[in-house]
């Protein structure tokens, strides 16, 4: 009798090696296998990304395939992402009346669903590669407060075309109460970190895919922190010579603590909370050579960076004069470090250095920190 013959039942299923093409159609791409993104015979497909095989792509007109990928996971290539709401990722359903089951307040999913095509596709993306709804919705949460406070602010200035000084002013606004939906309510140095944070997580994101193009915005003018235009190349040249003058001085601390601002960009807290245990040093001797301090910036990231040859005396005298666990940098008083007291360092360091008097006065620790995350979003 026949293998398969219906009086003896079914035939055993080939074994291993024995296998047919049917058998082979496993090892088929994912991406290739039947999705809920099928679409019927007939229906226009969108423009793909191309890949980054084939060929260069312009920086800030496209995202790359691996900013397009989250949103692909989910059965939609990067056309529909663009068309799509941002209200379609889990976890940022819109709220439009009580009680209608939406996550997130209806009007801020309007305000990035009014964003360009493709600042709304690197928030979307963005937005997907957070591990989970809540993260979502925190992310999505300090996303429309900066929307909102960047349009009434810098009206003409886009999302991508953001610089470090305006990160800076709006985390400034939101410290000093002056930010939209909370006029007069000031917010604490820790919730005010945890938006830097998220904010720059957006940018580094968006600088490692190439879209920021804040050199490409025309007409665009030098970006303000508050208190006069962003420090230059040249200024900050000056202001490492005046560092170097005031340590001949003997004034190490306040030379130290330009000379980490300048190198760090760092907060005047995460500055204030250095300690010897935050330098790095390498043997020199008999002793050690500081060679990579340090720094917290936000709630969980640590940056680190490496020790100029003019910082190294400096942070070589206050580790070996300050105890285990104690701020590494104090008042000549013995008080905490404060901004009052940084801003004063700075212009005499400024003011050393050959930065003329009235522009010197006008330096604050906050331009210093615009500066640095500008060089950071474009490298040059």
């Amino acid at each position: 009798m026949r293998e398969g013959d219906p009086r003896t039942g079914p035939s055993p299923a080939p074994a291993g090696g024995q296998d047919v093409p049917v058998r082979r159609e496993s090892g088929l791409p994912r991406r290739e296998t039947v999705r809920g993104s099928a679409r019927t015979p007939g229906t226009p497909v969108p423009p793909v990304t191309p890949s980054p095989d084939a060929g260069p792509a312009t920086p800030g007109h496209r995202l790359p395939a691996s900013a397009a990928r989250p949103a692909r996971a989910e059965g939609d290539g990067p056309g529909d992402a663009e068309q799509g709401s941002i209200g379609e990722i889990p976890g940022l359903r819109p709220r439009r009346r009580p009680r209608d089951g939406g996550e997130v307040p209806g009007s801020d999913v309007d305000l990035v669903d009014a964003l360009d095509p493709l600042a709304r596709r690197t928030v979307s993306a963005w937005l997907r590669g957070k591990p989970s709804a809540a993260a979502r919705q925190v992310a999505f949460q300090v996303m429309a407060s900066f929307l909102r406070w960047l349009q009434a602010a810098e009206p003409g200035v886009e999302l991508l075309a953001v610089t470090g000084a305006h990160l800076e002013a709006y985390c400034e606004a939101a410290r000093t109460g002056g930010v939209p939906r909370s006029p007069g309510r000031p917010l604490t140095s820790k919730t005010v970190s945890r938006k830097r944070a998220a904010l720059l997580s957006f940018y580094t994101y968006a600088w490692r895919c190439g879209v920021v193009r804040h050199n490409q915005v025309a007409g665009s003018s030098p970006a303000r922190s508050g208190n006069g235009a962003a420090v230059t190349p040249e200024e900050r040249r000056l202001l490492r010579q005046g560092v170097a003058r005031l340590a001949a001085d003997g004034r190490t601390t306040e030379a130290a603590a330009v000379a980490l601002l300048e190198l760090t960009g760092a907060a005047v807290e995460a500055l204030a909370g250095l300690t010897r245990q935050d330098v790095r040093t390498v043997p020199d001797g008999t002793t050690g050579q500081p060679a990579v301090v340090t720094v917290n910036h936000g709630r969980d990231d640590v940056a680190a960076f490496l020790v100029t040859p003019l910082a190294r005396p400096l942070l070589r005298v206050l580790c070996a004069s300050r105890p285990a666990g104690e701020p590494l940098i104090r008042r000549p008083d013995g008080r905490a470090l404060d901004t009052a007291w940084l801003g004063t360092a700075l212009t005499a360091a400024a003011r050393a250095g050959g930065v003329p008097e009235h522009r010197a006065r006008r330096l604050t620790p906050a331009m210093l920190r615009a500066t640095n995350l500008t060089d950071l979003l474009n490298p040059r």
